[in-house]
């Protein structure tokens, strides 16, 4: 028989409304939440009791759009998002060649085109930091990858490579290749390079470094939004590494990619149905399906209706006619949907696809999500509101510190309704947040505080971000808790405090609402619980880790 666990002396968010100091666990749940008095007599005279000493205690955070091996690869590789200009960007690349030299190819992610002060990225420029073995370098939206000579040379991309359907080389006068590989030029050619040079070792590596990171800062629950072979496989090995469970909760979407034929994108929408009846686990589930329509802003390659502010357009990966069969399959299954749309032609086409499938396949139970929604026209949220879709957005997307570029692309009216958080609670739709890491930091509460300032977590000195569309913190924690686990079918058992919810939780430092803003970007996570067990204990443990074997008992110093 499991002992319960009283916890008491608390200050509990338990995001939905309801007050209470104390909760009492019993094996992975909650059963019972509200006062103190009436948990010890819930809890009974054979309880452990864990005194929280006031601390602020809310559910774990669901993050509902990341990328879980790419998290815990991105640590090791060269760091340039805080990078200011190209000089820093060069020697950086050449202190980690020099520190590694027998590593056969530099990597980095991050990099910001506002870094370059108007210069084009070039092979040439990352040939001068290191000419001698590959470099590749994410940009920091991940939708791009800048490369030197020597990793044109060992992708094998000339002058002759074709650009790939929904992406494109980028070439010089000349016509030779550039060092930029836009959109699906860097999902089919990078990616699967880059995976062929990675070990299963690595991914394992990669995979538990993304959870003892997010277990760190109190994410219980995470959603990862391109799941392929690499990344199934390494999910499968870590169910057996652990008993067949995982450190934190695991939703996944099938990355579907676009193809000329139809029958090729159906054949994928197969595989998730498949994929999903396999993974339905507690620990590991695959929800639905991914498709990226467009691009991003900051390389123009979002579908936008006007123009951007050098008069070019860019066409979406996914048109109608591609994208309505492959939508419509997905919902005749009951697979959740995710579409990734930034620009607000992109939104457009997502929409329509969806009340296609809404004709075709009559009413039923649906979930479906449009991830990031940076510019979207009014119109577009009221229909999005009504079909029920989830706007799924990143804070930290709209930090004014990554900001410059992103605006003076558009360079109009745009950027007045950049990031229109309230404009989807105004229409009735759900909002769930998360961080898209690693494009962003993974910590969640400096995306709270994002989220409530529309200030920089990286430069307080800046000025808000459209602070118009600021949330209240009360509905950021829900969003980011509550509304997640709704985003990802998991709101009966998820991103609560309440009776019969899995025991997800996390004990902050200091209570957010008692403090200034700011505090959030140095609040800290004192203990993280899934399922009742300690995963996290910053008290008793050197690294604060603590590996799943861990017993539900253990003892928790708050």
């Amino acid at each position: 028989m499991n002992q319960s666990i009283l916890y008491f002396n608390a200050a509990v968010f338990t995001a939905n409304g309801s007050p209470a100091d104390a909760f009492v666990v019993e094996a992975s749940r909650y059963v019972y939440v509200g006062t103190e008095e009436d948990a010890r007599a819930a809890a009974g005279s054979t309880a452990r009791e864990v005194d929280l000493e006031g601390r602020f205690v809310l559910p774990g955070f669901v993050d509902a759009h990341t990328h879980l091996l790419m998290m815990g690869q991105s640590a090791q590789k060269v760091l340039l998002r805080d990078a200011p200009d190209l000089s820093t960007i060069q020697e950086r690349l050449r202190a980690a060649a020099a520190e590694a030299p027998d590593a056969p190819r530099v990597l980095g992610t991050g990099w910001l085109y506002s870094a370059l002060g108007g210069a084009a990225p070039s092979r040439r420029l990352l040939d001068e930091a290191v000419p001698d073995r590959p470099v590749y370098l994410d940009a920091n939206d991940l939708h791009s990858v800048w490369v030197n000579s020597a990793a044109l040379a060992e992708l094998g991309i000339g002058h002759a490579t074709p650009d790939p359907h929904g992406g494109r080389i980028g070439r010089d006068e000349r016509g030779e290749a550039d060092g930029m590989l836009y959109e699906t030029a860097a999902q089919q050619i990078v990616w699967p390079a880059l995976a062929r040079a990675t070990t299963d070792a690595d991914r394992d590596s990669h995979l538990e470094a993304a959870f003892e990171h997010y277990l760190s800062v109190g994410v219980t629950s995470a959603v990862d939004m391109a799941v392929q072979d690499d990344d199934l496989e390494a999910f499968r090995r870590a169910l057996q590494r652990h008993g067949g469970s995982l450190p934190l909760r695991v939703k996944g979407h099938w990355l579907v990619f676009r193809h000329e034929n139809t029958e090729e994108n159906l054949a994928q929408v197969r595989r998730a149905v498949e994929l999903a009846a396999e993974f339905s686990s507690e620990w590991l589930q695959i929800r639905g399906i991914k498709i990226v329509i467009d691009g991003v802003i900051d390389s123009c390659t979002a579908a936008m209706k006007e123009p951007y502010a050098d008069g070019s357009q860019c066409e979406p990966i996914w048109d109608r006619e591609a994208l309505i069969p492959v939508v419509a399959a997905a919902d005749a299954a009951g697979l959740q949907v995710a579409l990734h749309a930034i620009g607000d032609e992109a939104s457009d086409i997502a929409l329509d696809a969806l009340e296609e499938a809404y004709r075709i396949n009559g009413p039923r139970d649906r979930r479906h999500r449009i991830e990031h929604l940076e510019t979207v026209t009014e119109a577009n949220i009221q229909r999005l509101a009504a079909l029920g879709v989830v706007a799924s957005v990143q804070p930290v997307h709209a930090d004014p510190a990554i900001q410059d570029n992103w605006q003076s692309v558009l360079g109009d009216a745009r950027v007045h309704r950049a990031y229109p958080w309230t404009e989807f609670l105004a229409a009735g739709a759900t909002l769930a947040l998360s961080t898209d890491a690693p494009t962003a930091p993974h910590q969640p509460l400096p995306n709270m505080y994002v989220a409530t300032t529309r200030k920089s977590a990286i430069d307080q000195s800046l000025p808000p971000n459209r602070p118009e569309y600021a949330l209240g913190l009360a509905d950021a924690l829900c969003h980011g808790t509550r509304d997640a686990a709704y985003s990802c079918r998991a709101e009966d058992r998820e991103g609560q405090i309440t009776s019969g919810h899995l025991a997800d939780f996390t004990v902050l430092d200091t209570d957010p609402f008692r403090s200034d803003a700011e505090a959030l970007l140095t609040n800290s996570t004192r203990l993280t619980v899934v399922g009742g067990r300690i995963r996290f204990d910053a008290a008793n443990s050197t690294s604060g880790y603590v590996d799943c074997s861990t017993s539900a008992d253990s003892h928790a110093t708050p």
